[in-house]
This record gives C-alpha cells, structure tokens and sequence, in this order.
C-alpha cells in the first residue's frame, strides 16, 4: 500500500468540518496505524484525518508516552492563555507565534470505544487544540492577524509555482500538525 499523503494548504479537504465517528473498525485501526507512520516519518507528534484526506473526527498523536488515538474529541474546559512558535506539517516550513489556551479538559473515545479523559496543559494542551481545529476546518493561517496571513499566502502561492518557499527564520519552533 502506498504510504499516505499528508495534504497541504489549499486542498478543500482542510477547510471542511469533520464528521463525527460512527463506527470504529478494522480498517479505521489500520488507517490511524498508517497515520501514525506519516506523522512519524513527517516528523510530527499529531495528524487528524483531514490532513491525510479523510473528512472524520479523529486524530493520532505521540506525545512522548507512546502513540494515541482520541476520536470525537472534544474540549470541555480550558484555561490560562500561552503563545509559542507553532508551525504544521500541512503548511509546511511556515511558523508563528499563536495564542492559545494553556491548559485544557478534553474528553473523547478510543479505539476500543471507552471514553477518554484528558487534562493536558503547555504543550500537550497545544497539541490537542491544533488537532481539534483541523477537524473544525481551521489552520494556523486563521490565527494570524491580516498582514502576517498575506505574506503566509504569497510565500504558499510561490511555493505552489516552484518559487522560493522559505521566509527568513522559517521552521523555527515545534511542527505541529
């Protein structure tokens, strides 16, 4: 099977809100066992459907602890406010500085279908809040005031017809996906 495709900005599948998960199964095992491996081999520590084409509520992640899988997530509660260099894997060798929530409660389901119960902060929480907003439709690009999204779209536009990608002291900071 040919590895996965992590999509990138401009591709209509990001921009979509996932469908909630019905139904677990074998082949959904399999797929986020595939995710995993892309977002290793990315490297990232998180992936969520959309951004390997697939338009449901789940992501993978490894965080330190082993790898994870959180399907229907949601954040019950959050907390505090913390910015820090976030970049992604589906706007790649791009990063800024973002604004988020610095602890948060997060409930979903496993694999398994037990619910999970996760309260994560710095980080961790960042982690979770990026995932979740690419099963919203968002990317980082929402997040950054009108000047900064400009030049992030003309250096994406160059990069689309083989330009020049990078803009100075791009890929500075963790890559989340």
């Amino acid at each position: 099977m040919a590895p996965l495709r992590i999509r990138v900005y401009g591709d209509p599948v990001l921009r979509r809100v996932a469908d909630d998960v019905t139904d677990v199964d074998g082949a959904m095992a399999d797929l986020c066992q595939e995710m995993l491996t892309a977002m290793y081999e990315a490297p990232g520590i998180g992936l969520a459907a959309p951004q390997v084409g697939v338009s449901q509520r789940f992501f993978v992640y490894d965080f330190g602890d082993g790898p994870g899988v959180l399907v229907n997530p949601e954040i019950t509660e959050s907390d505090g406010e913390w910015t820090y260099n976030e970049g992604c894997l589906s706007v790649p060798e791009l990063s800024w500085e973002i604004v988020r929530p610095r602890s948060i409660h997060l409930k979903a389901f496993d694999l398994d279908g037990n619910e999970v119960s996760l309260e994560a902060e710095d980080l961790e929480a960042r982690l979770f809040q990026h995932e979740l907003d690419h099963l919203e439709g968002k990317i980082l690009l929402d997040y950054l005031e009108d000047d900064q999204r400009r030049e992030a779209k003309r250096i994406l536009r160059q990069r689309a017809m083989g330009g020049p990608s990078l803009r100075p002291n791009a890929g500075d900071g963790l890559s989340l996906p």
